[in-house]
């Protein structure tokens, strides 16, 4: 038994989200959301929670909004926005 506090107080804003993470993929969505999925992560923990996308996303749409380029570095598809406009289109092996 771990005490987690009222509503998970006890957590930090990153075990929080690595939480959310679990429950939004155990769902097995057709096209998960994430959006600002690794904000409150670690490199390290960021880079254990790409992998986990990664295997989790093969052969299926995923739909990843983020700030931060290592993010998305392995995405098919980049689009970079801003003022109601899509500026960029492509990845980063292109």
């Amino acid at each position: 038994d771990t005490a987690v506090g009222t509503k998970g107080a006890a957590f930090s804003g990153g075990q929080k989200q690595i939480l959310a993470i679990a429950r939004a993929l155990i769902r097995n969505p057709r096209v998960p959301l994430l959006d600002q999925a690794a904000s409150n992560l670690d490199s390290e923990t960021e880079r254990s929670v790409q992998a986990v996308f990664e295997r989790t996303g093969r052969g299926r749409a995923m739909l990843v909004v983020a700030h931060r380029l290592a993010t998305v570095q392995n995405a098919d598809v980049i689009f970079v926005t801003g003022d109601r406009k899509v500026f960029e289109t492509g990845n980063l092996l292109r």
